[in-house]
Protein backbone atom coordinates (compact mmCIF):
# COMPACT_ATOMS: atom_id res chain seq x y z
CA UNK A 1 0.00 0.00 0.00
CA UNK A 2 1.25 3.57 -1.00
CA UNK A 3 -0.19 6.53 0.36
CA UNK A 4 -0.39 9.85 -2.38
CA UNK A 5 -1.35 13.12 -1.11
CA UNK A 6 -2.52 15.34 -3.94
CA UNK A 7 -4.02 12.63 -5.94
CA UNK A 8 -6.52 14.46 -8.04
CA UNK A 9 -3.63 16.95 -9.38
CA UNK A 10 -1.48 16.04 -12.83
CA UNK A 11 1.05 14.92 -10.71
CA UNK A 12 0.11 12.56 -7.95
CA UNK A 13 -2.75 11.86 -10.53
CA UNK A 14 0.57 10.27 -12.62
CA UNK A 15 1.44 8.70 -9.47
CA UNK A 16 -1.04 7.20 -8.26
CA UNK A 17 -1.81 5.60 -11.93
CA UNK A 18 1.42 4.38 -13.04
CA UNK A 19 1.29 2.37 -8.77
CA UNK A 20 -1.83 1.14 -9.85
CA UNK A 21 -0.62 -0.34 -13.35
CA UNK A 22 2.50 -1.96 -11.47
CA UNK A 23 -0.23 -3.74 -9.61
CA UNK A 24 -0.15 -2.00 -6.49
CA UNK A 25 -2.35 -0.51 -3.87
CA UNK A 26 -2.92 2.84 -3.58
CA UNK A 27 -4.31 5.12 -0.53
CA UNK A 28 -5.58 8.15 -2.07
CA UNK A 29 -4.92 10.89 0.54
CA UNK A 30 -8.36 13.24 -0.12
CA UNK A 31 -9.87 16.57 1.39
CA UNK A 32 -12.83 15.75 0.16
CA UNK A 33 -13.80 12.26 -0.87
CA UNK A 34 -16.13 13.61 -3.60
CA UNK A 35 -13.63 14.57 -5.54
CA UNK A 36 -11.56 11.42 -5.15
CA UNK A 37 -14.56 9.32 -6.38
CA UNK A 38 -13.02 8.30 -9.57
CA UNK A 39 -9.87 7.19 -7.80
CA UNK A 40 -11.70 5.17 -5.52
CA UNK A 41 -13.98 3.85 -8.80
CA UNK A 42 -10.63 2.49 -9.78
CA UNK A 43 -10.06 0.63 -6.46
CA UNK A 44 -8.12 3.07 -4.48
CA UNK A 45 -8.25 2.95 -0.45
CA UNK A 46 -9.64 6.72 0.97
CA UNK A 47 -7.95 8.57 3.52
CA UNK A 48 -9.75 11.89 4.46
CA UNK A 49 -7.20 14.70 5.58
CA UNK A 50 -5.29 18.23 4.62
CA UNK A 51 -2.74 20.00 6.07
CA UNK A 52 -4.55 21.98 8.73
CA UNK A 53 -4.70 19.03 11.02
CA UNK A 54 -1.83 16.61 11.24
CA UNK A 55 -3.84 13.67 13.29
CA UNK A 56 -5.54 12.92 10.14
CA UNK A 57 -2.89 13.35 8.04
CA UNK A 58 -0.75 10.66 10.71
CA UNK A 59 -3.25 8.32 10.58
CA UNK A 60 -3.29 8.29 6.54
CA UNK A 61 -0.10 7.84 6.23
CA UNK A 62 0.59 5.19 8.72
CA UNK A 63 0.89 1.72 7.84
CA UNK A 64 2.43 2.25 4.16
CA UNK A 65 5.56 1.15 2.26
CA UNK A 66 5.87 4.65 0.82
CA UNK A 67 3.78 7.84 0.69
CA UNK A 68 4.19 10.52 -2.14
CA UNK A 69 4.01 14.14 -0.23
CA UNK A 70 3.02 17.23 -2.41
CA UNK A 71 3.26 20.76 -0.93
CA UNK A 72 0.30 22.96 -3.04
CA UNK A 73 1.83 25.19 -5.13
CA UNK A 74 2.51 28.69 -3.92
CA UNK A 75 1.95 31.49 -6.21
CA UNK A 76 1.52 34.78 -4.18
CA UNK A 77 3.93 34.54 -1.48
CA UNK A 78 4.97 36.87 1.40
CA UNK A 79 8.70 37.08 1.86
CA UNK A 80 9.10 34.25 4.88
CA UNK A 81 6.08 32.28 3.97
CA UNK A 82 4.35 32.81 6.93
CA UNK A 83 0.65 31.53 5.43
CA UNK A 84 2.76 28.05 4.35
CA UNK A 85 4.90 27.53 7.31
CA UNK A 86 2.28 26.21 9.64
CA UNK A 87 1.37 23.63 6.56
CA UNK A 88 5.18 22.27 6.47
CA UNK A 89 4.96 22.11 10.49
CA UNK A 90 1.80 19.86 9.97
CA UNK A 91 3.85 17.37 7.65
CA UNK A 92 6.85 16.92 9.52
CA UNK A 93 4.54 16.39 12.08
CA UNK A 94 2.19 13.81 10.48
CA UNK A 95 5.28 11.86 9.22
CA UNK A 96 7.01 12.20 12.21
CA UNK A 97 4.14 10.24 13.71
CA UNK A 98 3.26 7.96 10.89
CA UNK A 99 6.61 6.96 10.05
CA UNK A 100 5.83 5.27 6.51
CA UNK A 101 8.74 3.25 5.49
CA UNK A 102 9.86 5.51 3.00
CA UNK A 103 8.99 8.90 2.02
CA UNK A 104 9.13 10.75 -1.62
CA UNK A 105 8.69 14.47 -1.75
CA UNK A 106 7.95 16.76 -4.56
CA UNK A 107 10.48 19.15 -4.53
CA UNK A 108 11.41 21.78 -7.37
CA UNK A 109 14.93 22.90 -9.29
CA UNK A 110 16.39 25.85 -7.44
CA UNK A 111 15.31 24.46 -3.94
CA UNK A 112 19.22 25.17 -2.73
CA UNK A 113 19.34 28.89 -4.15
CA UNK A 114 20.09 30.63 -1.30
CA UNK A 115 18.95 34.11 -3.19
CA UNK A 116 15.22 34.92 -1.55
CA UNK A 117 12.92 34.00 -4.63
CA UNK A 118 9.46 31.65 -4.50
CA UNK A 119 11.41 28.45 -4.58
CA UNK A 120 12.45 28.87 -1.00
CA UNK A 121 9.41 27.48 0.00
CA UNK A 122 10.43 23.50 -0.72
CA UNK A 123 13.72 24.50 0.24
CA UNK A 124 12.40 25.22 3.51
CA UNK A 125 10.33 22.32 2.74
CA UNK A 126 13.51 19.87 2.27
CA UNK A 127 15.04 21.86 5.69
CA UNK A 128 11.94 20.47 7.84
CA UNK A 129 12.11 16.86 6.76
CA UNK A 130 15.80 16.86 6.83
CA UNK A 131 15.70 14.65 10.25
CA UNK A 132 13.09 12.71 9.81
CA UNK A 133 14.06 9.05 10.67
CA UNK A 134 13.11 7.15 7.66
CA UNK A 135 14.19 6.91 3.77
CA UNK A 136 13.48 10.02 2.36
CA UNK A 137 13.83 10.97 -1.66
CA UNK A 138 13.62 14.85 -2.15
CA UNK A 139 12.77 14.95 -6.18
CA UNK A 140 13.77 18.15 -7.29
CA UNK A 141 11.54 18.66 -10.89
CA UNK A 142 12.23 21.31 -14.10
CA UNK A 143 10.25 23.94 -14.85
CA UNK A 144 6.73 22.33 -15.97
CA UNK A 145 6.29 22.54 -19.63
CA UNK A 146 2.73 22.32 -18.51
CA UNK A 147 3.20 26.35 -17.37
CA UNK A 148 2.61 26.70 -21.17
CA UNK A 149 -1.28 26.28 -20.83
CA UNK A 150 -1.40 29.86 -20.17
CA UNK A 151 0.19 30.72 -23.44
CA UNK A 152 -2.40 28.75 -25.22
CA UNK A 153 -5.10 31.18 -25.96
CA UNK A 154 -2.70 34.32 -27.41
CA UNK A 155 -0.86 31.53 -29.72
CA UNK A 156 -4.37 30.25 -31.20
CA UNK A 157 -5.76 33.46 -31.58
CA UNK A 158 -3.08 36.01 -32.06
CA UNK A 159 0.05 33.99 -33.14
CA UNK A 160 2.39 35.15 -30.28
CA UNK A 161 3.45 33.75 -26.74
CA UNK A 162 4.16 36.48 -23.99
CA UNK A 163 7.85 35.06 -22.46
CA UNK A 164 9.00 35.61 -19.13
CA UNK A 165 12.23 33.39 -19.56
CA UNK A 166 14.23 35.45 -21.47
CA UNK A 167 16.42 35.67 -23.69
CA UNK A 168 14.10 33.87 -25.89
CA UNK A 169 16.67 31.51 -27.41
CA UNK A 170 18.23 30.10 -24.29
CA UNK A 171 17.43 26.59 -23.05
CA UNK A 172 15.86 26.08 -19.76
CA UNK A 173 15.63 22.81 -17.82
CA UNK A 174 11.83 21.53 -17.97
CA UNK A 175 9.98 18.40 -17.29
CA UNK A 176 6.62 17.06 -18.26
CA UNK A 177 3.83 16.75 -14.96
CA UNK A 178 3.64 12.66 -16.06
CA UNK A 179 7.30 12.33 -16.02
CA UNK A 180 7.26 13.93 -12.61
CA UNK A 181 4.41 11.35 -11.45
CA UNK A 182 5.69 8.36 -13.25
CA UNK A 183 9.66 9.25 -11.53
CA UNK A 184 7.58 9.25 -8.49
CA UNK A 185 6.55 6.18 -8.57
CA UNK A 186 9.46 4.48 -9.56
CA UNK A 187 11.24 6.00 -6.85
CA UNK A 188 8.69 4.65 -4.34
CA UNK A 189 8.91 1.32 -5.62
CA UNK A 190 13.44 1.66 -4.89
CA UNK A 191 15.12 0.55 -2.71
CA UNK A 192 16.87 3.17 -0.70
CA UNK A 193 18.09 4.29 2.12
CA UNK A 194 19.21 7.89 3.90
CA UNK A 195 18.02 11.00 2.04
CA UNK A 196 19.05 11.75 -1.13
CA UNK A 197 18.07 14.48 -3.72
CA UNK A 198 17.34 13.30 -7.43
CA UNK A 199 17.02 16.12 -10.34
CA UNK A 200 14.80 15.36 -13.01
CA UNK A 201 14.58 17.19 -16.01
CA UNK A 202 13.82 15.85 -20.09
CA UNK A 203 15.82 14.78 -22.71
CA UNK A 204 16.61 18.08 -23.94
CA UNK A 205 16.19 21.40 -22.25
CA UNK A 206 13.64 23.86 -24.28
CA UNK A 207 13.67 28.00 -24.80
CA UNK A 208 10.60 30.53 -25.48
CA UNK A 209 11.21 30.19 -29.02
CA UNK A 210 11.08 26.16 -29.02
CA UNK A 211 7.66 26.27 -26.98
CA UNK A 212 5.92 28.92 -29.13
CA UNK A 213 7.84 26.53 -32.90
CA UNK A 214 5.53 23.47 -30.69
CA UNK A 215 2.77 25.78 -30.43
CA UNK A 216 2.62 26.37 -34.25
CA UNK A 217 3.21 22.96 -35.38
CA UNK A 218 -0.09 21.85 -33.09
CA UNK A 219 -2.08 24.48 -34.16
CA UNK A 220 -0.63 24.63 -37.73
CA UNK A 221 0.10 28.23 -37.50
CA UNK A 222 3.09 30.22 -37.43
CA UNK A 223 3.31 31.58 -33.58
CA UNK A 224 6.35 33.67 -32.18
CA UNK A 225 7.77 34.21 -28.67
CA UNK A 226 7.56 37.43 -27.13
CA UNK A 227 9.68 39.02 -24.48
CA UNK A 228 7.61 40.66 -21.66
CA UNK A 229 9.77 43.56 -20.59
CA UNK A 230 10.97 43.37 -16.66
CA UNK A 231 9.84 46.65 -15.98
CA UNK A 232 6.26 45.84 -16.95
CA UNK A 233 6.37 42.71 -14.63
CA UNK A 234 5.18 43.87 -11.00
CA UNK A 235 1.98 46.06 -12.84
CA UNK A 236 1.04 42.96 -14.84
CA UNK A 237 1.29 40.29 -12.07
CA UNK A 238 -0.65 42.92 -9.85
CA UNK A 239 -3.40 43.57 -12.41
CA UNK A 240 -3.92 39.75 -12.45
CA UNK A 241 -4.48 40.09 -8.56
CA UNK A 242 -0.80 39.16 -7.04
CA UNK A 243 -0.05 40.88 -3.94
CA UNK A 244 3.19 40.16 -3.11
CA UNK A 245 4.68 39.64 -7.13
CA UNK A 246 8.27 40.28 -5.74
CA UNK A 247 9.03 36.80 -4.76
CA UNK A 248 7.91 35.44 -8.39
CA UNK A 249 9.74 37.89 -10.38
CA UNK A 250 12.95 36.86 -8.19
CA UNK A 251 12.01 33.42 -9.38
CA UNK A 252 12.29 34.32 -13.07
CA UNK A 253 15.70 37.02 -12.56
CA UNK A 254 16.83 33.27 -11.39
CA UNK A 255 15.98 31.02 -13.98
CA UNK A 256 17.06 34.01 -16.44
CA UNK A 257 20.49 35.02 -15.02
CA UNK A 258 21.51 31.19 -14.37
CA UNK A 259 21.12 30.55 -10.77
CA UNK A 260 18.36 28.84 -10.59
CA UNK A 261 19.40 25.55 -12.40
CA UNK A 262 20.26 22.16 -11.03
CA UNK A 263 23.99 22.47 -9.70
CA UNK A 264 24.19 20.12 -6.56
CA UNK A 265 26.79 18.35 -7.27
CA UNK A 266 25.51 15.25 -4.87
CA UNK A 267 22.10 14.84 -6.53
CA UNK A 268 21.44 12.16 -8.87
CA UNK A 269 19.98 12.95 -12.32
CA UNK A 270 16.56 11.53 -13.90
CA UNK A 271 15.92 12.49 -17.36
CA UNK A 272 11.94 12.39 -18.61
CA UNK A 273 10.47 10.79 -21.62
CA UNK A 274 8.25 13.70 -22.67
CA UNK A 275 9.07 16.26 -25.04
CA UNK A 276 8.27 19.85 -25.69
CA UNK A 277 6.54 19.28 -28.82
CA UNK A 278 4.00 16.51 -26.82
CA UNK A 279 3.47 18.34 -24.34
CA UNK A 280 2.20 21.05 -26.56
CA UNK A 281 0.04 19.07 -28.63
CA UNK A 282 -1.21 17.37 -25.35
CA UNK A 283 -2.56 21.05 -23.93
CA UNK A 284 -3.71 22.04 -27.77
CA UNK A 285 -5.56 18.70 -27.48
CA UNK A 286 -7.60 18.41 -24.27
CA UNK A 287 -8.31 22.67 -25.21
CA UNK A 288 -10.36 21.07 -27.98
CA UNK A 289 -12.17 18.61 -26.36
Amino acid sequence: MFAVTAITGRVGGAVAETLLKSGHKVRAVLRDQARGAPWLAKGCEAAIADLGDAGPLASALAGVEGAFILLPPVYDAEPGFPDVLPKIAVIREALGRALPAKVVVLSTIGADAASPNLLNVLRLLEETLADLPVPVTFLRAAWFMENAQWDLASARDAGVIDSYLQPLDRPVAMIAAADVGRTAAELLLEQSSGHRVIELEAQHRVSPNQIAAAFGNALGRKVAARAVPRERWETIFRDQGMRHPEMRMRMLDGFNEGWIDFRDPNAQRRKGRIGIDQAIAKIVGQAGQ
